[in-house]
């Protein structure tokens, strides 16, 4: 995990001092931590929704960045659009994680072969330590190879 930490360090900066950090990441699924504190309050005593979606958009980059490293090819990546849903107040440690590995790889797999853009919708999932949902966020990705 060091080199996503590393990552995050030299290239998100802002990830990296709110203290969110990559926990897992595997071909299927990308996991990250982040624990409310001072950095990263709002006034309402909870987690800022800003961390919260940076944490969440990390666990789909993680997997679209993946994908386009091991097709060996150039690609472009970009957020179209995102939406939020908040459902509990965000304390203690909250974990996000987006499952969407597969999906990802099959989408890669078709814009080598048509080499027309393409988007997917991805899900990050953030729970809190009791087991419970604090909030959805859903990222719209557009890749394309670039010429």
């Amino acid at each position: 995990m060091f080199k996503y930490t590393l990552f995050t360090f030299l290239k998100l900066p802002s990830v990296f001092w709110t203290g969110i950090r990559t926990t897992k990441v595997d071909s299927e699924c990308c996991e990250v931590s982040v624990k409310h504190r001072w950095i990263n309050q709002n006034p309402f005593k909870s987690m800022f929704w800003a961390v919260q979606g940076m944490a969440a958009e990390l666990t789909t980059g993680t997997l679209v960045m993946n994908a386009i490293r091991d097709s060996n090819r150039k690609v472009s990546m970009l957020v179209l659009n995102n939406k939020a849903n908040f459902s509990k107040k965000a304390t203690g440690r909250i974990t996000f994680s987006c499952t969407q590995g597969a999906e990802i790889s099959v989408l890669m797999n078709e814009l080598i072969k048509t080499e027309t853009p393409k988007t997917i919708w991805m899900e990050s999932v953030g729970i809190d330590e009791a087991g419970d949902v604090v909030s959805r966020f859903n990222f719209e990705w557009t890749l394309n190879i670039k010429k």
